[in-house]
């Protein structure tokens, strides 16, 4: 991941979403390690490649990690990340957080930077629920993707984006979302 990513805000994006899917390997009982290899390497090819698409990301990551010996399982979750622009299904567990935790990391992420404290500990879900109507608000991110994980995980949207706030709450030292980088 950092080889191939500079910038520390998509390094940080790819940490966010680390969090929740660890978070939901354990609700799982999945393999923790595989998923949070899946959810550190899901963008580290976007810096080079960011258009989607067989000869961009994610489809050039994926080579590069299939000619590398990662597993198939990772492979299948990080193109299934992309949409459905690639035409790969969300067949595994593992795909579908994937999915489901991408996007909705970048709406809280931006969501905590606007605070003047920028602790995520003290971020309500009632504040997330205004900032997440408002379509102004963090334009760049898909809220018909949001819905759609959460439908294909099969919880409430408002469960899905509690239970990635917890999640990424607990790694917020990591995040820089503790409230060190508060305004004066």
């Amino acid at each position: 991941m950092e080889e191939w990513t500079a910038s520390d805000s998509l390094r940080k994006h790819m940490l966010a979403v680390e969090a929740a899917v660890v978070a939901y390997a354990r609700r799982y009982g999945a393999d923790e390690d595989l998923w949070a290899a899946t959810a550190l390497l899901h963008d580290f090819d976007y810096e080079r490649h960011p258009e989607v698409g067989p000869d961009g990301h994610p489809a050039v990551g994926v080579r590069y990690l299939r000619e590398e010996g990662w597993p198939e399982e990772l492979c299948l979750a990080i193109l299934g990340h992309a949409g459905d622009e690639l035409g790969v299904k969300r067949e595994s567990d593992l795909a579908r957080v994937l999915y489901a935790c991408d996007e909705i990391t970048g709406l809280i992420t931006a969501a905590v930077l606007v605070r003047p404290d920028r602790d995520i500990s003290q971020l309500k879900l009632s504040s997330l629920k205004k900032k997440y109507r408002s379509k102004a608000f963090a334009a760049g991110v898909n809220r018909a993707d949001v819905e759609r994980g959460a439908e294909e995980l099969g919880v409430d949207l408002w469960e899905h984006i509690g239970f990635v706030v917890e999640a990424m709450q607990s790694a917020a030292d990591r995040l820089g979302l503790d409230g060190r980088l508060a305004a004066d």
